[in-house]
């Protein structure tokens, strides 16, 4: 979808327009007759959010009725909602073009409204003889919104929707090997450093894990180090992401069976969430230092695959049983930990990661599972901006006694615990890894990919955890005051 910002008057201006009404202030701007303002007002007292679409011939105009004085975060969500509606209804009226705008609206519902309008737009169809329909082209009115944070969120949007591309490629088409290479040229085009470690340097680093979990394919694993250093960085001492880059994962030796083997391309979707978080990070020069540490791999059965009873020794020296060959991820996340804090010392480590059945079972479809260790204030901030850009994070338990259950009695610690309290014991796992270091865990396993739409999201990969990671970012200063 191609979005500009121009002025609109929507009195004259002669095309499909799409008119944002929050409360009767706007019906002063509404092109509508006496007739029409009463249906309006009819429809919407019964119900606050309703399109109601008038023929303007050879144009329509589309009135999308929303509640202004809901709380902020459920008006805009419930804007992002509406979108998805009148795209619906945009794409059954074969209208292509379009443009926004309104009255005595806030430049933030304007931002929400397009928001919704570009995740439910998008469709990942690279591969198909004919392609869905879609809206081409959407202009906003510049009067509803400044300039530079149009550009800003235009570039974050860019970002999601790289994510979301590179988590529904199959991996004949995007390995560890092609990945690397295509964040190596993008860090390039925006000047972030990047380093990518081949086999033969993550041997010589002795990343047990990610060397473990390769042993079955035939592409070589990589290990990506990106780093955003802005000279006016608030922070010393880096923020690090980390994120699982398994680029399928068939469950190795431990086989998944065929209805759990379906989507596992997205199993990358933590290096790919990552690696764009720190990039519109970038590309709008936020002022905070990042690292992003992003481990890659496939998990197949082949050659000479790790089987379940060897033992593992990590880049931190730590031993590890391998109890089951399909908790792959939290064994190369384990490395990129490790490395992380041995080497960056950071002030706060995130990961993220498409980790846990345990996890969807736990929330569904309806937020990401989320604990930390030594990291309650920004901890307490990531959830507030969950809730503001509705990328929900909803916290586990953390208790050290769930560490009982991945004792191992023939390593230091074993790589996974039994079915009860799986999503916990995968985090505990990470956590020995992080040391005393401040440490989030997100496990976005019910969010990274939807096999049927779920809301404003079409089937396929979701880019769940960038905007809500963005938006920390943006506000991360408020983590350092007291």
């Amino acid at each position: 979808m191609n979005t500009i910002l121009s002025a609109v008057d929507c009195k004259k201006y002669e095309g499909n327009l799409v008119f944002l009404y929050g409360d009767e202030v706007a019906e002063r701007s509404l092109p509508l007759n006496k007739k029409e303002i009463e249906l309006l007002r009819q429809r919407r007292e019964a119900d606050k959010e309703v399109v109601l679409v008038f023929d303007r011939l050879p144009y329509h105009l589309y009135v999308v009725t929303f509640d202004s004085e809901l709380p902020t975060e459920q008006c805009h969500e419930r804007l992002r909602r509406q979108a998805d509606k009148v795209r619906q209804r945009l794409i059954a009226d074969k209208v292509s073009d379009i443009a926004v705008t309104g009255e005595g609206i806030i430049p933030e519902e304007m931002i929400a409204f397009v928001e919704g309008m570009v995740i439910a737009d998008y469709t990942f169809d690279r591969y198909k003889s004919k392609h869905p329909e879609h809206v081409e082209s959407m202009t906003v009115d510049s009067t509803m919104i400044d300039d530079d944070e149009w550009q800003c969120n235009q570039r974050l949007w860019n970002r999601l929707f790289w994510c979301r591309e590179w988590v529904n490629l199959p991996v004949a088409d995007l390995n560890a090997v092609q990945f690397a290479d295509e964040l190596q040229s993008i860090a390039a085009d925006l000047g972030v450093a990047c380093t990518v470690f081949d086999k033969k340097k993550i041997e010589a680093l002795r990343m047990g894990g990610l060397l473990g979990v390769n042993k079955g394919s035939v592409d070589e694993p990589r290990f990506v180090v990106l780093e955003y250093k802005p000279k006016n960085a608030i922070n010393e001492r880096p923020v690090v992401f980390v994120g699982k880059g398994v680029m399928y994962d068939t469950g190795g030796l431990n086989i998944k069976p065929d209805d759990y083997m379906q989507e596992m391309k997205s199993d990358m979707a933590g290096a790919a969430t990552m690696a764009s978080t720190l990039f519109a990070a970038a590309d709008n020069e936020l002022p905070v230092h990042i690292v992003a540490c992003l481990p890659m791999t496939d998990n197949r059965p082949g050659f000479n695959a790790y089987a379940a009873d060897d033992i593992l020794t990590m880049y931190d020296g730590t031993t590890v049983e391998v109890v089951n060959t399909d908790a792959e991820g939290r064994l190369i996340l384990a490395d990129a930990i490790a490395y992380a804090v041995a080497t960056y010392q950071p002030e706060l480590l995130i990961d993220i990661a498409t980790l846990t059945g345990a996890a969807m079972r736990a929330v569904g479809p309806y937020a990401l599972v989320a604990m930390q260790q030594n990291a309650a204030n920004p901890f307490s901030l990531l959830r507030i901006m969950g809730n503001q850009v509705h990328e929900r994070v909803a916290e586990l338990p953390f208790y050290d006694d769930y560490d009982e259950r991945i004792k191992s009695e023939v390593a230091d610690i074993k790589n996974c615990g039994d079915a009860q309290g799986g999503a916990i014991t995968a985090g505990r796992f990470l956590a020995h890894f992080a040391k005393q270091t401040p440490y989030i865990h997100l496990d976005i396993a019910g969010v990274a990919f939807f096999s049927k739409k779920e809301s404003y999201y079409n089937a396929g990969a979701t880019g769940f955890g960038l905007r809500l990671l963005y938006a920390f970012l943006q506000t991360y200063e408020m983590t350092k005051k007291k």
